[in-house]
């Protein structure tokens, strides 16, 4: 019986230590399944937090780009406002106030309006004295002018390349910059024109319009420009006052 016992009890020690070498083994797994799910609760409280954060970050986006649209389209609605007002200058040059002739031109470049008239209806030859017959084109150009207070009038004299020198004229430049200033002259002085809206300046032959390899191409080079423009200070602070309306509806 002895025997029988001690074989029992081998038998229950070897089960028993299978069951302890189990049961830390299980203890292992366990432990390391409390640590994962620890890791993986911070995942999600960290991933929560980051969702959070990129909801915040894409809203602000979102509101952000609005604005910069809804500018763009206050942008746009005003250089449309502009356009028009140009358009309208233009039409009223051409059929309005009647300033039908070959040799003047008139169009639209970059949002302002640009009216070119040939040399030989202002000045004679290497002079920059304004002749009479000058005024009547001249006065169509201050009507325009003088019922848009808000514009500015730029008078820019072109010359061809033919050299040029007396006792009055050193250059180009020179008779280019007092052809713009005669002018200037006549539409403040004659024609009522506020000093404020002009701006004479001398181009030279600089800008040509044709090379100068012939007569017919230099006559066309021989010109001047009214540059007729809404002021820029005043157009941007119009588009300013259109934002500002824009923030106040919101």
């Amino acid at each position: 019986k002895n025997k029988e016992i001690q074989d029992l009890l081998n038998t229950c020690t070897v089960k028993l230590n299978t069951c302890l070498a189990e049961r830390n083994q299980l203890d292992n797994e366990v432990n390391n399944l409390r640590k994962n799910n620890s890791d993986l609760i911070n995942n999600v409280g960290n991933l929560t937090t980051l969702t959070k954060k990129g909801a915040e970050n894409l809203e602000k986006s979102l509101e952000s780009l609005k604005e910069k649209d809804l500018r763009i389209t206050r942008l746009q609605d005003a250089l449309t406002k502009k356009d028009s007002v140009t358009l309208a200058l233009v039409s009223a040059l051409k059929s309005d106030v009647g300033m039908q002739d070959p040799d003047i031109n008139i169009n639209v470049e970059k949002g302002v309006i640009m009216i070119s008239i040939a040399d030989n209806l202002l000045f004679k030859s290497g002079s920059y004295q304004v002749s009479e017959g000058a005024k009547q084109v001249l006065n169509k150009v201050a009507q325009v002018i003088k019922a848009k207070p808000d514009f500015e009038c730029m008078i820019e004299g072109h010359t061809d390349n033919l050299p040029i020198k007396n006792s009055v004229l050193q250059d180009n430049w020179d008779l280019s910059v007092k052809r713009a200033t005669s002018i200037v002259r006549v539409l403040h002085e004659d024609l009522g024109v506020d000093p404020k809206q002009l701006i004479p300046a001398g181009r030279s032959f600089y800008v040509p319009l044709a090379s100068n390899d012939s007569p017919n191409n230099r006559s066309k080079n021989r010109r001047t420009k009214v540059i007729i423009m809404p002021k820029i200070d005043q157009f941007y602070d119009m588009v300013e006052k259109e934002m500002k309306n824009l923030s106040e509806q919101k």
